[in-house]
């Protein structure tokens, strides 16, 4: 299966949880800065996501969306 997730860049607050909890490395820190002064994560260029959900489950702030193909 395959999947992809959208990241509200605005919400992230640097935790870094849903990094961990991605069996398959797709996401990982920028260098950029929110409005709060956070460094948000993105969605990695080589996309293995399955879309298995445990990233937005982990995220503290609700701030990634799931979606399946």
């Amino acid at each position: 299966m395959k999947g992809s997730i959208i990241i509200n860049k605005e919400l992230c607050k640097e935790c870094h949880l849903c990094i961990y909890a991605c069996p398959r490395g797709c996401i990982s820190p920028t260098r950029e800065y929110n409005s709060r002064g956070y460094h948000p994560v993105c969605q990695n260029k080589n996309n293995e996501c399955t879309g298995c959900t445990l990233c937005a489950v982990m995220c503290p702030e609700v701030a990634i969306e799931v979606y399946r193909e």
